[in-house]
């Protein structure tokens, strides 16, 4: 069963969107505010979010922020008042998979819904061995995915595009992360170590006094 997070403060719009969702046998979580929002995030795993925008605490924005960052498999839908083309760019930018403007039919938004899990069942590979889903940001293994982080996505990424090319960890942290986010360079040891558990390959070479390499598993 897909398992729905909800954001909405608008008690009728809750209710009747819940009432259609669960009418399509969703299994819907609730969430009035962003607090709460982020506590089930952190509680429990989802298969897709559904945000309002304009809710108490925290903004339904920087939830999709949180959810890009800590759970980059989530799909995300926007269902918001707010109509203007700077906001709904942020939103996209922000990797939304789709935007909706209230008002709005509910059975639009279940075909909305429909289609953006068609197109993640797509991209889910069922092939054996190591595969890249580049714009869902997965890594699967014999069609499996491998639960990766995105900060741990790229860093693989990066390495798995050129196997042949030896990384330091400066140039690993120039690639995953922005100019104005400062971290300890020994922090790529960690996301090493974190996806040598979560890929069950020995594929991420160690060359001393230098930094990490991609190298063909055969």
């Amino acid at each position: 069963m897909t398992k729905i997070l909800f954001l909405e403060d608008e008690p009728t719009i809750l209710e009747v969107t819940l009432e259609y969702l669960q009418l399509e046998n969703y299994d819907v979580k609730t969430a009035t505010d962003g607090n709460m929002a982020i506590h089930l995030l952190k509680e429990e795993s989802f298969d897709l979010a559904i945000l309002d925008i304009m809710v108490p605490y925290i903004s339904g924005l920087e939830i999709l922020d949180y959810i890009h960052e800590k759970h980059p498999n989530m799909n995300t839908l926007m269902l918001t008042a707010l109509g203007d083309e700077q906001t709904q760019i942020q939103a996209f930018n922000s990797y939304a998979d789709d935007y909706i403007v209230k008002p709005f039919s509910p059975i639009l938004l279940i075909k909305r819904i429909e289609a953006i899990l068609r197109r993640k069942k797509k991209a889910s590979p069922n092939v054996s061995g190591l595969s890249l889903n580049q714009e869902g940001y997965q890594v699967y293994y014999d069609g499996k995915d491998v639960g990766l982080t995105l900060t741990e996505y790229l860093i693989f990424e990066t390495l798995y595009n050129r196997p042949s090319q030896v990384y330091t960890r400066d140039q690993l942290l120039n690639t995953v992360l922005s100019d104005n986010y400062y971290v300890s360079d020994r922090t790529i040891d960690v996301h090493i170590k974190n996806l040598r558990k979560k890929i069950p390959l020995n594929c991420i070479k160690t060359v001393i006094g230098v930094g990490y390499q991609y190298q063909e598993v055969l």
